[in-house]
């Protein structure tokens, strides 16, 4: 549930610096320092999804059994 927190948590604060930035009236240090928050947020919300799809992925291979086997630590790595 933590990492589900997370990630709306970071949607939403992604959602906002889209709307400061769109808004034009941010300076420019200003506007590049959203930008740069937003990218991490990006980055940050994209390996939160990717995450749950291999999850998924490995439930729906388990013939058709729920159980859920850990991820190596090597693709996790490859993510960041």
């Amino acid at each position: 549930m933590k990492e589900k927190q997370a990630f709306e948590d970071d949607l939403k604060k992604l959602q906002k610096i889209v709307e400061e930035l769109a808004s034009g009236k941010l300076t420019l240090a200003e506007s590049l320092k959203k930008y740069e928050e937003g990218v991490k947020l990006a980055q940050s919300c994209s390996f939160s999804l990717n995450e749950s799809q291999r999850k998924v992925e490995v439930l729906m291979k388990k013939d058709s059994k729920l159980s859920l086997d850990k991820f190596a630590e090597e693709e996790t790595e490859e993510e960041k």
